[in-house]
């Protein structure tokens, strides 16, 4: 199929994805050291590859997905998703910041088992939506060519996105 380029990125993306439900699962449970490390990894997935992905669907994809189903609000909500990812990476951050520094708390750990398990779900369910919805639209209605096109500015577009998010202190959502 010509979308297989994006459900193949979605597979690398989705043991990540995972490891947000596992670390979730862990918390309470693990040593403060093992949380530690898992939200430091967390946080880096987010910021230097979902982040960057999703801005390149934002940018890239959405306006396209839009355009062939004729209503310029058809991709809004896969966009909030986006948003909420950010969010929710914002407040996984500032928790992150916690654990460097100090022994959490249980409402500390009751906020980034929250998080974490609020970011499996958005995530997982964003990728369903996705495969199950706008990828079939793309090949019934894109040649090859087209299709090569999209992943080329898609590429370009998560490149620009993941440089920013690595030179770019953490951006405050609205």
């Amino acid at each position: 199929m010509i979308t297989d380029p994006l459900r193949e990125e979605h597979q690398r993306l989705l043991p990540h994805v995972q490891q947000l439900s596992e670390l979730a699962d862990a918390v309470g449970d693990a040593p403060i050291r093992v949380l530690r490390e898992g939200v430091e990894r967390a946080h880096a997935f987010l910021t230097q590859h979902l982040l960057p992905h999703a801005e390149a669907e934002d940018r890239v994809l959405y306006p396209i997905v839009a355009r062939l189903m004729g209503a310029a609000q058809a991709t809004r909500t896969m966009s909030r998703d986006h948003l909420a990812v950010l969010r929710m990476d914002v407040e996984l951050d500032e928790l992150r910041t916690v654990l460097r520094s100090s022994e959490p708390n249980d409402a500390q750990l009751k906020a980034l088992r929250r998080v974490l398990y609020g970011l499996y779900a958005v995530c997982k369910l964003h990728f369903t939506k996705e495969e199950e919805i706008y990828l079939p639209l793309l090949e019934a209605q894109f040649g090859a060519a087209q299709m090569h096109e999209l992943l080329h500015a898609m590429h370009a577009a998560d490149t620009q996105a993941g440089h920013w998010a690595r030179t770019t202190p953490a951006a405050q959502p609205s």
